[in-house]
Protein backbone atom coordinates (compact mmCIF):
# COMPACT_ATOMS: atom_id res chain seq x y z
CA UNK A 1 0.00 0.00 0.00
CA UNK A 2 1.33 3.47 -0.82
CA UNK A 3 1.92 6.10 1.84
CA UNK A 4 -0.95 8.60 1.80
CA UNK A 5 -0.98 12.34 2.47
CA UNK A 6 -2.84 15.41 1.28
CA UNK A 7 0.25 17.19 -0.03
CA UNK A 8 3.70 15.80 -0.80
CA UNK A 9 6.49 18.38 -0.83
CA UNK A 10 9.83 17.54 -2.44
CA UNK A 11 12.69 19.58 -0.96
CA UNK A 12 13.48 21.10 2.44
CA UNK A 13 15.03 24.37 1.25
CA UNK A 14 13.27 27.70 1.91
CA UNK A 15 10.35 26.92 -0.43
CA UNK A 16 9.79 23.31 0.67
CA UNK A 17 10.35 23.85 4.39
CA UNK A 18 8.05 26.86 4.51
CA UNK A 19 5.38 25.08 2.43
CA UNK A 20 5.43 22.30 5.01
CA UNK A 21 5.19 24.82 7.84
CA UNK A 22 2.30 26.74 6.30
CA UNK A 23 0.33 23.62 5.37
CA UNK A 24 0.84 21.96 8.74
CA UNK A 25 -0.20 25.14 10.53
CA UNK A 26 -3.39 25.21 8.46
CA UNK A 27 -4.13 21.62 9.49
CA UNK A 28 -3.35 20.01 6.12
CA UNK A 29 -1.63 16.62 6.11
CA UNK A 30 1.79 17.16 4.57
CA UNK A 31 4.83 14.96 3.98
CA UNK A 32 8.10 16.64 3.00
CA UNK A 33 11.04 14.65 1.65
CA UNK A 34 14.63 15.47 0.77
CA UNK A 35 17.30 13.37 -0.87
CA UNK A 36 19.88 14.73 1.54
CA UNK A 37 20.71 13.30 4.94
CA UNK A 38 20.35 16.59 6.75
CA UNK A 39 19.29 20.19 6.33
CA UNK A 40 21.53 22.71 4.58
CA UNK A 41 25.16 22.70 5.67
CA UNK A 42 25.90 25.73 3.49
CA UNK A 43 24.92 29.26 4.61
CA UNK A 44 23.64 30.11 1.14
CA UNK A 45 20.68 32.53 1.13
CA UNK A 46 20.91 34.94 4.04
CA UNK A 47 19.17 38.30 3.53
CA UNK A 48 15.70 37.86 5.02
CA UNK A 49 13.46 40.72 3.98
CA UNK A 50 10.42 42.18 5.65
CA UNK A 51 7.84 40.43 3.51
CA UNK A 52 9.34 37.01 4.20
CA UNK A 53 9.47 37.88 7.89
CA UNK A 54 5.79 38.84 7.77
CA UNK A 55 4.90 35.34 6.59
CA UNK A 56 6.96 33.82 9.41
CA UNK A 57 5.42 36.25 11.89
CA UNK A 58 2.03 34.95 10.77
CA UNK A 59 3.26 31.44 11.61
CA UNK A 60 4.52 32.48 15.05
CA UNK A 61 8.23 31.83 14.43
CA UNK A 62 9.44 35.40 13.94
CA UNK A 63 10.86 35.74 17.46
CA UNK A 64 12.69 32.42 17.28
CA UNK A 65 14.42 33.39 14.04
CA UNK A 66 15.18 36.91 15.27
CA UNK A 67 16.96 35.56 18.34
CA UNK A 68 19.35 33.52 16.16
CA UNK A 69 19.97 35.93 13.29
CA UNK A 70 22.31 38.87 12.83
CA UNK A 71 20.21 41.92 13.70
CA UNK A 72 19.15 44.62 11.27
CA UNK A 73 21.51 47.28 12.64
CA UNK A 74 24.58 45.20 11.73
CA UNK A 75 23.51 44.73 8.09
CA UNK A 76 24.27 48.38 7.35
CA UNK A 77 26.84 49.85 5.04
CA UNK A 78 27.91 47.95 1.93
CA UNK A 79 31.54 48.81 1.20
CA UNK A 80 33.32 48.84 -2.15
CA UNK A 81 37.09 48.66 -1.86
CA UNK A 82 40.22 47.10 -3.25
CA UNK A 83 40.45 44.86 -0.14
CA UNK A 84 39.31 45.04 3.46
CA UNK A 85 42.64 46.56 4.42
CA UNK A 86 42.96 48.51 1.20
CA UNK A 87 41.53 51.59 -0.44
CA UNK A 88 37.83 52.31 -0.16
CA UNK A 89 36.01 53.35 -3.31
CA UNK A 90 32.85 54.20 -1.42
CA UNK A 91 30.02 52.95 0.72
CA UNK A 92 26.27 52.73 0.26
CA UNK A 93 23.70 52.46 3.06
CA UNK A 94 21.83 49.20 2.66
CA UNK A 95 18.65 47.38 3.62
CA UNK A 96 17.00 50.48 5.07
CA UNK A 97 19.49 50.94 7.89
CA UNK A 98 20.37 54.56 7.17
CA UNK A 99 18.48 57.56 8.52
CA UNK A 100 17.01 58.57 5.17
CA UNK A 101 15.46 55.20 4.28
CA UNK A 102 14.82 53.69 7.71
CA UNK A 103 11.44 55.38 8.12
CA UNK A 104 10.26 53.90 4.79
CA UNK A 105 11.00 50.43 6.08
CA UNK A 106 9.45 50.97 9.51
CA UNK A 107 6.29 52.42 7.96
CA UNK A 108 5.93 49.45 5.60
CA UNK A 109 6.06 46.54 8.04
CA UNK A 110 5.99 45.50 11.68
CA UNK A 111 9.00 43.28 10.92
CA UNK A 112 12.68 44.08 10.65
CA UNK A 113 15.15 42.87 8.06
CA UNK A 114 17.46 40.10 9.32
CA UNK A 115 20.56 38.30 8.15
CA UNK A 116 19.71 34.64 8.65
CA UNK A 117 21.64 32.08 6.59
CA UNK A 118 19.90 28.87 5.56
CA UNK A 119 21.80 27.04 8.26
CA UNK A 120 19.64 29.03 10.69
CA UNK A 121 16.34 29.39 8.85
CA UNK A 122 15.86 25.80 7.68
CA UNK A 123 16.13 24.18 11.14
CA UNK A 124 13.77 26.78 12.63
CA UNK A 125 11.17 26.33 9.91
CA UNK A 126 11.40 22.54 9.68
CA UNK A 127 11.19 22.08 13.46
CA UNK A 128 8.11 24.31 13.60
CA UNK A 129 6.56 22.32 10.76
CA UNK A 130 7.22 19.03 12.57
CA UNK A 131 5.84 20.42 15.82
CA UNK A 132 2.59 21.11 13.95
CA UNK A 133 2.29 17.68 12.40
CA UNK A 134 4.33 17.72 9.21
CA UNK A 135 6.17 14.48 8.50
CA UNK A 136 9.76 14.79 7.28
CA UNK A 137 11.85 12.09 5.60
CA UNK A 138 15.55 12.48 4.84
CA UNK A 139 17.63 10.35 2.44
CA UNK A 140 14.50 10.11 0.31
CA UNK A 141 14.85 10.85 -3.39
CA UNK A 142 12.14 11.82 -5.83
CA UNK A 143 12.07 9.42 -8.81
CA UNK A 144 8.93 10.21 -10.82
CA UNK A 145 5.25 11.02 -10.59
CA UNK A 146 2.02 10.27 -12.42
CA UNK A 147 -1.10 12.42 -12.21
CA UNK A 148 -4.70 11.31 -12.57
CA UNK A 149 -8.11 12.86 -11.96
CA UNK A 150 -8.01 12.24 -8.22
CA UNK A 151 -4.41 12.79 -7.23
CA UNK A 152 -0.71 12.17 -7.79
CA UNK A 153 1.24 8.95 -7.37
CA UNK A 154 4.89 9.74 -6.70
CA UNK A 155 7.68 7.18 -6.68
CA UNK A 156 10.37 7.81 -4.07
CA UNK A 157 13.63 6.00 -3.38
CA UNK A 158 15.07 5.39 0.08
CA UNK A 159 18.72 6.22 -0.55
CA UNK A 160 19.91 4.16 2.41
CA UNK A 161 18.28 0.92 1.27
CA UNK A 162 17.64 1.54 -2.42
CA UNK A 163 14.02 0.54 -1.93
CA UNK A 164 11.48 2.40 -4.04
CA UNK A 165 7.94 3.02 -2.84
CA UNK A 166 4.93 5.12 -3.75
CA UNK A 167 3.26 8.08 -2.08
CA UNK A 168 -0.31 8.87 -2.95
CA UNK A 169 -1.23 12.54 -2.48
CA UNK A 170 -3.88 14.90 -3.70
CA UNK A 171 -1.22 17.40 -4.73
CA UNK A 172 2.54 17.51 -5.26
CA UNK A 173 4.85 20.49 -4.67
CA UNK A 174 8.25 20.46 -6.37
CA UNK A 175 10.58 22.60 -4.30
CA UNK A 176 13.70 20.66 -5.20
CA UNK A 177 16.00 23.48 -6.25
CA UNK A 178 17.65 24.74 -9.41
CA UNK A 179 18.12 21.22 -10.79
CA UNK A 180 14.51 20.34 -10.06
CA UNK A 181 13.58 16.87 -11.22
CA UNK A 182 9.91 17.66 -10.65
CA UNK A 183 10.04 20.70 -12.95
CA UNK A 184 11.93 18.65 -15.55
CA UNK A 185 9.33 15.88 -15.44
CA UNK A 186 6.57 18.47 -15.88
CA UNK A 187 8.48 19.87 -18.88
CA UNK A 188 7.88 23.40 -17.66
CA UNK A 189 8.78 26.06 -20.23
CA UNK A 190 11.77 28.22 -19.28
CA UNK A 191 13.14 31.48 -20.64
CA UNK A 192 16.52 33.12 -20.20
CA UNK A 193 20.06 32.20 -21.22
CA UNK A 194 20.52 29.75 -18.32
CA UNK A 195 24.01 29.55 -16.84
CA UNK A 196 25.73 32.92 -17.32
CA UNK A 197 28.68 32.54 -14.97
CA UNK A 198 30.40 30.47 -12.35
CA UNK A 199 31.23 31.37 -8.77
CA UNK A 200 33.06 29.83 -5.87
CA UNK A 201 31.64 29.90 -2.35
CA UNK A 202 34.29 29.28 0.30
CA UNK A 203 33.24 29.40 3.95
CA UNK A 204 35.95 30.09 6.50
CA UNK A 205 36.51 31.31 10.03
CA UNK A 206 38.78 34.29 10.68
CA UNK A 207 38.53 37.13 13.15
CA UNK A 208 38.47 40.24 10.96
CA UNK A 209 36.84 42.50 13.54
CA UNK A 210 39.52 45.16 13.35
CA UNK A 211 38.91 45.61 9.62
CA UNK A 212 35.12 45.73 9.55
CA UNK A 213 33.44 46.41 12.91
CA UNK A 214 33.59 50.18 12.31
CA UNK A 215 31.65 49.75 9.04
CA UNK A 216 29.25 46.90 9.79
CA UNK A 217 27.71 45.16 6.81
CA UNK A 218 26.91 41.74 5.45
CA UNK A 219 28.75 42.38 2.16
CA UNK A 220 32.15 43.78 1.23
CA UNK A 221 32.91 44.05 -2.49
CA UNK A 222 36.49 44.05 -3.82
CA UNK A 223 37.85 45.45 -7.07
CA UNK A 224 40.83 43.23 -7.77
CA UNK A 225 42.51 41.82 -10.88
CA UNK A 226 40.23 39.17 -12.35
CA UNK A 227 37.38 39.84 -9.96
CA UNK A 228 34.97 41.08 -12.61
CA UNK A 229 35.12 37.93 -14.71
CA UNK A 230 31.79 36.10 -14.49
CA UNK A 231 30.67 35.46 -10.89
CA UNK A 232 28.72 38.32 -9.36
CA UNK A 233 30.77 41.16 -10.82
CA UNK A 234 33.46 41.66 -8.15
CA UNK A 235 35.15 39.66 -5.43
CA UNK A 236 33.03 39.43 -2.28
CA UNK A 237 33.46 38.72 1.40
CA UNK A 238 30.08 38.00 2.93
CA UNK A 239 29.63 38.04 6.67
CA UNK A 240 28.03 34.91 8.15
CA UNK A 241 28.70 35.61 11.83
CA UNK A 242 29.98 39.01 12.87
CA UNK A 243 32.93 39.24 12.45
CA UNK A 244 34.44 35.80 12.62
CA UNK A 245 32.77 33.65 9.96
CA UNK A 246 32.77 34.51 6.26
CA UNK A 247 31.93 33.36 2.78
CA UNK A 248 34.39 34.26 0.03
CA UNK A 249 32.87 34.55 -3.45
CA UNK A 250 34.98 34.62 -6.59
CA UNK A 251 34.00 34.09 -10.21
CA UNK A 252 35.25 31.59 -12.74
CA UNK A 253 34.46 30.88 -16.38
CA UNK A 254 31.76 28.23 -16.65
CA UNK A 255 33.24 27.01 -19.92
CA UNK A 256 36.57 26.30 -18.20
CA UNK A 257 35.04 24.59 -15.20
CA UNK A 258 35.76 25.41 -11.55
CA UNK A 259 39.36 25.57 -10.34
CA UNK A 260 40.67 23.05 -7.84
CA UNK A 261 40.16 24.40 -4.33
CA UNK A 262 43.58 23.60 -2.91
CA UNK A 263 44.62 25.06 0.43
CA UNK A 264 47.13 27.31 -1.31
CA UNK A 265 44.57 28.59 -3.84
CA UNK A 266 41.97 29.34 -1.17
CA UNK A 267 44.51 31.09 1.03
CA UNK A 268 45.69 33.21 -1.89
CA UNK A 269 42.14 34.34 -2.66
CA UNK A 270 41.42 35.14 0.99
CA UNK A 271 44.64 37.10 1.46
CA UNK A 272 43.90 39.09 -1.67
CA UNK A 273 40.41 40.05 -0.56
CA UNK A 274 41.38 40.76 3.05
CA UNK A 275 44.43 42.72 1.89
CA UNK A 276 46.91 41.27 4.37
CA UNK A 277 48.20 37.85 5.36
CA UNK A 278 48.20 38.78 9.04
CA UNK A 279 45.25 36.57 9.98
CA UNK A 280 44.57 32.93 10.68
CA UNK A 281 41.78 31.13 8.86
CA UNK A 282 40.01 27.81 9.13
CA UNK A 283 38.32 26.69 5.92
CA UNK A 284 34.98 25.05 6.64
CA UNK A 285 33.74 24.28 3.15
CA UNK A 286 34.10 25.23 -0.48
CA UNK A 287 32.06 24.56 -3.57
CA UNK A 288 31.34 25.99 -7.01
CA UNK A 289 27.89 27.18 -8.03
CA UNK A 290 26.33 28.55 -11.18
CA UNK A 291 25.10 32.07 -11.76
CA UNK A 292 21.81 31.55 -13.57
CA UNK A 293 19.39 33.65 -15.59
CA UNK A 294 16.47 31.27 -15.97
CA UNK A 295 12.78 31.40 -15.09
CA UNK A 296 9.74 29.26 -15.81
CA UNK A 297 6.90 30.99 -17.63
CA UNK A 298 4.49 28.36 -16.33
CA UNK A 299 5.06 27.06 -12.80
CA UNK A 300 2.27 24.50 -12.39
CA UNK A 301 0.52 21.78 -14.36
CA UNK A 302 -2.54 19.97 -13.12
CA UNK A 303 -2.03 18.83 -9.56
CA UNK A 304 1.70 19.59 -9.47
CA UNK A 305 3.13 22.96 -8.46
CA UNK A 306 6.75 24.10 -8.46
CA UNK A 307 8.20 26.74 -6.18
CA UNK A 308 11.47 28.43 -5.28
CA UNK A 309 14.66 27.84 -7.25
CA UNK A 310 12.86 25.14 -9.20
CA UNK A 311 11.22 27.95 -11.20
CA UNK A 312 13.33 31.07 -10.64
CA UNK A 313 17.09 30.64 -10.90
CA UNK A 314 19.23 33.70 -10.40
CA UNK A 315 22.27 35.04 -8.56
CA UNK A 316 22.10 36.11 -4.90
CA UNK A 317 22.16 39.81 -5.77
CA UNK A 318 19.25 41.75 -4.20
CA UNK A 319 18.78 38.92 -1.68
CA UNK A 320 15.62 37.75 -3.44
CA UNK A 321 16.14 33.98 -3.56
CA UNK A 322 14.93 32.52 -0.26
CA UNK A 323 12.53 35.42 0.27
CA UNK A 324 10.76 34.80 -3.02
CA UNK A 325 10.76 31.06 -2.34
CA UNK A 326 9.05 31.53 1.03
CA UNK A 327 6.49 33.84 -0.57
CA UNK A 328 5.78 31.29 -3.33
CA UNK A 329 4.92 28.78 -0.63
CA UNK A 330 2.82 31.28 1.31
CA UNK A 331 0.81 32.06 -1.80
CA UNK A 332 0.25 28.39 -2.60
CA UNK A 333 -0.29 26.86 0.82
CA UNK A 334 -3.53 28.58 1.82
CA UNK A 335 -5.03 27.70 -1.55
CA UNK A 336 -4.11 24.04 -1.21
CA UNK A 337 -5.41 24.02 2.36
CA UNK A 338 -8.79 25.43 1.36
CA UNK A 339 -9.16 23.10 -1.61
CA UNK A 340 -8.22 20.06 0.48
CA UNK A 341 -10.69 21.15 3.17
CA UNK A 342 -13.44 21.54 0.59
CA UNK A 343 -14.02 25.24 1.25
CA UNK A 344 -12.67 26.22 -2.18
CA UNK A 345 -13.02 24.84 -5.68
CA UNK A 346 -9.87 23.38 -7.31
CA UNK A 347 -10.12 26.26 -9.81
CA UNK A 348 -8.62 28.46 -7.08
CA UNK A 349 -5.29 26.71 -7.65
CA UNK A 350 -5.04 28.21 -11.15
CA UNK A 351 -4.30 31.53 -9.47
CA UNK A 352 -0.93 30.27 -8.20
CA UNK A 353 0.57 30.22 -11.68
CA UNK A 354 -1.16 33.46 -12.66
CA UNK A 355 0.15 35.30 -9.59
CA UNK A 356 3.62 33.88 -9.03
CA UNK A 357 4.95 33.19 -12.54
CA UNK A 358 5.28 36.96 -13.23
CA UNK A 359 7.15 37.31 -9.94
CA UNK A 360 9.58 34.56 -11.02
CA UNK A 361 10.42 36.59 -14.12
CA UNK A 362 10.69 39.84 -12.15
CA UNK A 363 13.16 38.60 -9.55
CA UNK A 364 15.38 36.81 -12.08
CA UNK A 365 15.60 39.90 -14.26
CA UNK A 366 16.22 42.19 -11.27
CA UNK A 367 18.96 40.03 -9.74
CA UNK A 368 20.83 39.70 -13.02
CA UNK A 369 20.47 43.40 -13.74
CA UNK A 370 22.15 44.10 -10.41
CA UNK A 371 25.21 42.16 -11.56
CA UNK A 372 25.27 44.23 -14.75
CA UNK A 373 24.93 47.39 -12.66
CA UNK A 374 28.13 46.49 -10.80
CA UNK A 375 29.91 47.05 -14.12
CA UNK A 376 29.14 50.74 -13.76
CA UNK A 377 31.93 50.97 -11.18
CA UNK A 378 34.42 49.63 -13.69
CA UNK A 379 33.09 52.02 -16.33
CA UNK A 380 33.32 54.93 -13.88
CA UNK A 381 37.03 54.18 -13.46
CA UNK A 382 37.26 54.04 -17.27
CA UNK A 383 38.31 50.41 -17.19
CA UNK A 384 37.22 47.67 -19.57
CA UNK A 385 38.77 44.97 -17.38
CA UNK A 386 41.31 44.51 -14.59
CA UNK A 387 43.80 42.38 -16.49
CA UNK A 388 46.50 45.05 -16.55
CA UNK A 389 47.37 45.77 -12.92
CA UNK A 390 49.32 48.90 -13.85
CA UNK A 391 46.30 50.36 -15.65
CA UNK A 392 44.08 49.51 -12.70
CA UNK A 393 46.43 51.22 -10.25
CA UNK A 394 46.75 54.25 -12.55
CA UNK A 395 42.96 54.73 -12.70
CA UNK A 396 42.64 54.33 -8.96
CA UNK A 397 45.35 56.95 -8.52
CA UNK A 398 43.48 59.31 -10.86
CA UNK A 399 40.46 59.05 -8.59
CA UNK A 400 42.60 60.57 -5.83
CA UNK A 401 44.15 63.23 -8.03
CA UNK A 402 43.12 66.91 -8.21
CA UNK A 403 42.00 68.42 -11.48
CA UNK A 404 39.25 67.87 -14.08
CA UNK A 405 40.14 64.24 -14.81
CA UNK A 406 40.05 63.29 -11.15
CA UNK A 407 36.84 65.29 -10.68
CA UNK A 408 35.19 63.35 -13.50
CA UNK A 409 36.22 59.93 -12.18
CA UNK A 410 35.25 60.76 -8.60
CA UNK A 411 31.79 61.90 -9.65
CA UNK A 412 31.31 58.86 -11.87
CA UNK A 413 32.34 56.44 -9.11
CA UNK A 414 29.98 58.12 -6.64
CA UNK A 415 27.11 57.83 -9.11
CA UNK A 416 27.92 54.20 -9.90
CA UNK A 417 27.94 53.20 -6.24
CA UNK A 418 24.79 55.20 -5.50
CA UNK A 419 23.04 53.31 -8.32
CA UNK A 420 23.58 50.10 -6.36
CA UNK A 421 20.59 51.17 -4.26
CA UNK A 422 18.67 49.11 -6.82
CA UNK A 423 20.35 46.08 -5.29
CA UNK A 424 20.71 47.00 -1.63
CA UNK A 425 17.65 49.18 -1.02
CA UNK A 426 15.10 47.84 -3.53
CA UNK A 427 12.27 48.13 -1.03
CA UNK A 428 9.67 48.38 -3.76
CA UNK A 429 10.74 45.11 -5.37
CA UNK A 430 10.02 43.43 -2.04
CA UNK A 431 6.66 45.07 -1.26
CA UNK A 432 5.05 46.18 -4.53
CA UNK A 433 4.10 42.78 -5.92
CA UNK A 434 0.60 43.04 -7.42
CA UNK A 435 -1.52 40.02 -8.30
CA UNK A 436 -4.00 39.65 -11.16
CA UNK A 437 -5.89 36.35 -11.19
CA UNK A 438 -9.21 34.70 -10.53
CA UNK A 439 -8.47 35.03 -6.80
CA UNK A 440 -8.66 38.82 -7.06
CA UNK A 441 -11.87 40.73 -7.84
CA UNK A 442 -11.19 44.08 -9.56
CA UNK A 443 -13.23 47.03 -8.31
CA UNK A 444 -13.05 49.01 -11.53
CA UNK A 445 -10.47 51.50 -10.29
CA UNK A 446 -7.02 51.86 -11.89
CA UNK A 447 -3.99 50.73 -9.95
CA UNK A 448 -2.68 53.74 -8.00
CA UNK A 449 0.28 55.39 -9.66
CA UNK A 450 3.74 55.13 -8.17
CA UNK A 451 4.76 58.56 -6.95
CA UNK A 452 8.35 57.40 -6.39
CA UNK A 453 10.52 54.79 -8.07
CA UNK A 454 8.56 51.51 -7.92
CA UNK A 455 11.68 49.40 -7.43
CA UNK A 456 13.16 51.51 -4.65
CA UNK A 457 10.09 52.55 -2.68
CA UNK A 458 7.15 50.59 -1.28
CA UNK A 459 3.77 51.99 -2.30
CA UNK A 460 1.05 50.85 0.14
CA UNK A 461 -2.44 50.51 -1.27
CA UNK A 462 -5.63 48.55 -0.67
CA UNK A 463 -6.22 48.16 -4.41
CA UNK A 464 -7.39 44.58 -5.05
CA UNK A 465 -4.32 42.48 -5.80
CA UNK A 466 -2.03 44.39 -3.42
CA UNK A 467 -0.83 43.41 0.05
CA UNK A 468 -2.80 44.90 2.91
CA UNK A 469 -0.88 47.94 4.19
CA UNK A 470 0.70 47.80 7.62
CA UNK A 471 0.08 50.43 10.24
CA UNK A 472 -0.35 50.42 14.00
CA UNK A 473 -3.88 50.40 15.41
CA UNK A 474 -4.89 49.61 18.98
CA UNK A 475 -6.96 47.08 20.88
CA UNK A 476 -7.66 47.98 24.50
CA UNK A 477 -5.04 50.69 24.09
CA UNK A 478 -2.27 48.30 23.03
CA UNK A 479 -0.69 48.64 19.60
CA UNK A 480 -1.21 45.90 17.06
CA UNK A 481 -0.25 45.78 13.39
CA UNK A 482 -3.03 45.61 10.84
CA UNK A 483 -1.15 42.60 9.41
CA UNK A 484 -1.61 40.77 12.72
CA UNK A 485 -5.40 41.10 12.37
CA UNK A 486 -5.46 39.02 9.19
CA UNK A 487 -3.79 35.80 8.03
CA UNK A 488 -3.48 32.60 10.08
CA UNK A 489 -5.25 30.72 7.32
CA UNK A 490 -8.38 32.85 7.57
CA UNK A 491 -10.14 35.31 5.33
CA UNK A 492 -10.79 38.70 6.93
CA UNK A 493 -13.35 41.44 6.45
CA UNK A 494 -11.87 44.83 7.34
CA UNK A 495 -14.32 47.70 7.78
CA UNK A 496 -15.03 50.72 9.97
CA UNK A 497 -17.77 52.86 11.48
CA UNK A 498 -20.95 52.26 9.46
CA UNK A 499 -19.77 48.84 8.29
CA UNK A 500 -21.85 46.77 10.73
CA UNK A 501 -23.63 45.05 7.84
CA UNK A 502 -20.30 43.71 6.57
CA UNK A 503 -19.54 42.25 9.98
CA UNK A 504 -22.95 40.56 10.17
CA UNK A 505 -22.63 39.20 6.63
CA UNK A 506 -19.20 37.81 7.43
CA UNK A 507 -20.50 35.95 10.47
CA UNK A 508 -23.41 34.47 8.53
CA UNK A 509 -21.41 33.44 5.46
CA UNK A 510 -18.57 32.03 7.51
CA UNK A 511 -20.94 29.79 9.44
CA UNK A 512 -22.78 28.69 6.32
CA UNK A 513 -19.67 27.84 4.34
CA UNK A 514 -17.45 26.44 7.04
CA UNK A 515 -14.99 29.31 6.53
CA UNK A 516 -13.00 31.17 9.12
CA UNK A 517 -14.05 34.69 8.17
CA UNK A 518 -12.65 37.14 10.68
CA UNK A 519 -14.27 40.55 11.17
CA UNK A 520 -11.83 43.42 11.72
CA UNK A 521 -13.77 46.62 12.53
CA UNK A 522 -11.42 49.61 12.96
CA UNK A 523 -12.55 52.99 14.26
CA UNK A 524 -13.81 54.91 17.32
CA UNK A 525 -15.98 52.72 19.53
CA UNK A 526 -15.05 49.56 17.60
CA UNK A 527 -12.86 46.64 18.76
CA UNK A 528 -9.85 48.25 17.08
CA UNK A 529 -9.13 51.96 17.21
CA UNK A 530 -7.08 54.15 14.90
CA UNK A 531 -5.69 56.72 17.35
CA UNK A 532 -2.97 57.98 15.02
CA UNK A 533 -5.36 58.24 12.06
CA UNK A 534 -2.88 56.34 9.90
CA UNK A 535 -5.30 53.57 8.92
CA UNK A 536 -7.84 56.15 7.76
CA UNK A 537 -5.10 57.57 5.54
CA UNK A 538 -4.19 54.17 4.08
CA UNK A 539 -7.48 52.32 3.62
CA UNK A 540 -8.62 54.20 0.46
CA UNK A 541 -12.27 53.55 1.34
CA UNK A 542 -14.99 55.38 3.23
CA UNK A 543 -15.50 54.51 6.91
CA UNK A 544 -18.22 52.03 6.03
CA UNK A 545 -16.43 50.48 3.06
CA UNK A 546 -14.89 47.04 3.23
CA UNK A 547 -11.79 45.04 2.29
CA UNK A 548 -11.97 41.28 1.80
CA UNK A 549 -8.46 40.08 2.69
CA UNK A 550 -7.09 36.66 1.75
CA UNK A 551 -5.23 34.39 4.16
CA UNK A 552 -1.92 35.57 2.64
CA UNK A 553 -2.69 39.19 3.52
CA UNK A 554 -3.57 40.26 -0.02
CA UNK A 555 -6.68 42.31 -0.72
CA UNK A 556 -9.03 40.05 -2.68
CA UNK A 557 -11.91 42.50 -3.16
CA UNK A 558 -12.89 46.00 -2.09
CA UNK A 559 -16.08 48.00 -1.74
CA UNK A 560 -15.40 51.70 -1.37
CA UNK A 561 -18.61 52.74 0.42
CA UNK A 562 -20.99 51.43 3.05
CA UNK A 563 -23.70 49.06 1.78
CA UNK A 564 -27.22 50.37 1.24
CA UNK A 565 -28.64 47.44 3.19
CA UNK A 566 -27.77 44.23 4.99
CA UNK A 567 -28.97 42.30 1.96
CA UNK A 568 -26.63 44.21 -0.32
CA UNK A 569 -23.69 43.57 2.01
CA UNK A 570 -24.42 39.86 2.10
CA UNK A 571 -24.87 39.61 -1.67
CA UNK A 572 -21.64 41.49 -2.43
CA UNK A 573 -19.56 39.54 0.08
CA UNK A 574 -21.00 36.18 -1.05
CA UNK A 575 -20.30 36.99 -4.69
CA UNK A 576 -16.75 38.12 -3.93
CA UNK A 577 -16.01 35.02 -1.86
CA UNK A 578 -17.38 32.74 -4.57
CA UNK A 579 -15.17 34.41 -7.16
CA UNK A 580 -12.02 34.26 -5.04
CA UNK A 581 -12.61 30.64 -4.04
CA UNK A 582 -13.08 29.61 -7.67
CA UNK A 583 -16.76 28.80 -7.37
CA UNK A 584 -18.09 31.12 -10.05
CA UNK A 585 -17.03 34.35 -11.76
CA UNK A 586 -17.70 37.67 -10.03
Amino acid sequence: MPVETDVLVVGTGPAGASAALFLATYGTRVLVVTKYGRLSQEPRAHITNQRAMETLRDMGVEQTLTALATPWELMGTTTFCTSLAGEELGRIPSWGTDTVRHADYELASPCTMLDAPQTITEPVIVKAAQDRGARVRFETEYVSHVQDDDGVTTTLRDRMTGVEYEVRSRYLVGADGARSAVAADLELPFEGPGAVGGALGIVFRADLTHLVAHRPSVLYWMLQPGAEKEGVGLGVLRMIKPWTEWMLMWGYAVADGPPELTDAFVRELAVGLVGTDDFEMEVLSGSPWTVNHHFATTIAKGRVFCAGDAVHRHPPTNGLGSNTSIQDAYNLAWKLAHVVAGTADPALLDSYDAERAPIARQVVERANQSIADTGRIMAALELTDTTDVEVLERQLALRRAPGPEGDRIRAAVRDAIAHKAYEFDAHGVEHNQRYASGAVVPDGTPMPAYERDAELYARPTTWPGAKLPHTWVTRDGREVSTLDLVGKGRFAVVTGVGGEAWVEAAAELGAERGLQLTAVPIGPGLPYDDPYGTWAGLRETADGGVLLVRPDGYVAARQLAAPASAEQAREWLATALDAVLGRRPA
